[in-house]
């Protein structure tokens, strides 16, 4: 019989400085192993991710390998481990029980049954309580370390070009340049105010040179040049809590929506210096050169841009999900440089992926010829606009309905929270245990039902968001439309594509094409020669 185990923690700082991931495997294997469980390497998960949240990617493989029988048992160090949520731990046994999978737990036994389910989801919840609670003690604790000085540990105090040196004591808690690394970063310096290359090409250097990459991972790429090249720590200016999690702009997963994963800058007045934890390694006037030298790289890229794209930002490839860029291949005849447009996948820039996406280039005059034949065809007919408009209006006031069953749902699941530890209560109190564990599975069912509920409304809800558009934006095409579609300048056009969000996507030799409003079905042109 085989056995999975799963454990946790939740930073690298906490597997580095004592709850040692390790010491988790070793209890479970000897509890796995004593059970008559054979443990093979591939079924081993060691983790380092917030208990907080079930939006794991091990912890998928895991749940992956209980519901396709790959697995005879599951074992893990503690609840804890697995989930700070009770109600998370709680759909883990039942989904172990459905599968005829057996739980076990090094540090406490797996109950079942309508009381034993009660009391791990009490444990549960009594555990996510007490890690917020830590959670909000450390961020106390490490802006008063700041304030007094210390940089707070962990990947906050690691910088490329410097040691840090953890501690309270003097001279702990602060960086010492790294004299391998410094030499490097002065180098990206003197290479790009003195010598005057661009961000790509010392990225391209540094992976030639097989410089180690500030994370000790992967290859150097422009971006990571870019901030080294605008850190002030490297001038000794240091500066925390600069940033805060927030809703990103775009979602790369659709399994992370309640997730607070983008990174948003804090206004300047939040920002905490903290004077002399970073030594200087650049001079402060090369440093303004480089910034100098930055800004008006940015404004000649401005400039430059001699070359429309009007498809810029709405074509996708469908291989590896990036966005196509346009460019200028340019070819000489009869002693004359022509040049001609194209759109390519970024993936097959080297400064983007090491491996290039194989995606076809698209010739920029036709591709834009066909999409926008097509947008015509819809914008020549306003009466149809009017009519998808109608609809799309009905679907938004939809949403704001299934908004305010969603937040019953979330009320009433709140109240169950509530009369579960009352019932919890009762249960120590000596009520009648048929009693507790009839009122317990009735609480547990309507549970169940809820999130049911609570799922189908949110796939309602972001079906109907997809649907939005910008009602305003469309009527005013319409109008458009109607006084001479022939005459529509760039910009005319490219508000088209934005307010019917017109995306174009590659796939090989075939393209596609979506929109706030079907503007088009199946493929709307092949790229093959001919």
């Amino acid at each position: 019989m085989k056995a999975a185990i799963y454990c946790r923690v939740s930073t690298e700082d906490q597997e580095r400085e004592g709850t040692s991931l390790q010491s988790q495997l070793e209890a479970c294997l000897k509890l796995a192993r004593g059970k008559g469980y054979e443990v093979e390497e591939e079924y081993v998960i060691r983790e380092i991710y917030s208990g907080l949240t079930i939006d794991r990617p091990d912890l998928t493989r895991l749940i992956n390998w209980i519901h396709g029988g790959e697995v005879d048992a599951v074992v893990i160090y503690d609840s804890d481990r697995f989930s700070r949520d009770g109600y998370d731990f709680v759909t883990l046994i039942r989904g172990c029980q459905k599968a005829n999978v057996e739980l076990l737990c090094v540090t406490e036994p797996i109950e079942h049954g309508p009381i034993g389910e009660l009391l791990s989801f009490v444990r549960g919840w009594a555990s996510m309580r007490e890690a917020e609670k830590i959670k909000e003690r450390t961020m106390r604790g490490l802006r008063e370390r700041a304030k007094s000085g210390k940089m707070p540990s962990g990947r906050r105090a690691r910088l490329f070009g410097y040691n840090y040196i953890p501690g309270k004591g003097v001279g702990e808690g602060i960086r010492y340049p790294n004299d391998a690394e410094a030499k490097w970063v002065k180098q990206i310096f003197n290479w790009f105010v003195n010598e005057g290359l661009g961000i790509d090409r010392i990225s391209y250097k540094l992976r030639d040179l097989d410089i180690p990459t500030p994370s000790g991972k992967g290859l150097w790429y422009a971006s990571e040049v870019w901030k080294i090249l605008r850190n002030r720590a490297y001038i000794g200016e240091t500066y925390v809590f600069t940033q805060t999690y927030g809703e990103p702009k775009v979602r790369l997963s659709k399994g992370s929506k309640t997730r607070k994963t983008g990174l948003i800058k804090k206004p300047r007045e939040e920002w905490i210096e903290i004077p002399g934890a970073t030594p200087p390694i650049i001079n402060p006037v090369l440093f303004e050169m480089a910034q100098a030298q930055l800004k008006r790289n940015k404004d000649r890229a401005s400039r430059n841009m001699k070359q429309q794209y009007l498809l810029s930002g709405h074509i996708q490839c469908q291989r590896c999900n990036r966005n196509y860029w346009g460019y200028v291949k340019r070819a000489i005849w009869s002693g004359k440089s022509h040049p001609k447009r194209y759109y390519r996948c970024a993936g097959k820039l080297k400064m983007i992926s090491p491996v290039p996406c194989e995606n076809h280039n698209l010739n920029a005059d036709r591709i834009e010829s066909v999409i926008w034949g097509e947008i015509e065809k819809l914008l020549s007919k306003p009466e149809l606009i009017v009519n998808e408009l109608e609809r799309k209006k009905a679907e938004i006031n939809q949403e704001s309905l299934l908004e305010q069953e969603l937040s019953q749902i979330t009320r009433r699941l709140a109240d169950l929270d509530r009369e579960q530890q009352n019932l919890l209560q009762w249960a120590l109190k000596g009520f009648p245990e048929e009693t507790v564990a009839r009122e317990n599975e009735k609480i547990n069912r309507q549970r169940v039902e809820l999130k049911e509920q609570e799922v189908e409304l949110k796939r309602k809800m972001d079906t109907a968001r997809q649907s939005e558009i910008d009602m305003t934006g469309v009527e005013q095409f319409c109008v458009l439309a109607r006084q001479n579609l022939s005459n529509f300048s760039y910009e005319d056009k490219r508000l088209a594509l934005e307010a019917l969000q017109v995306k174009v996507h590659v796939d090989g030799s075939n393209v596609s094409m979506t929109g706030a409003i079907p503007v088009a079905t199946g493929d709307i042109v092949s790229t093959r020669p001919g």
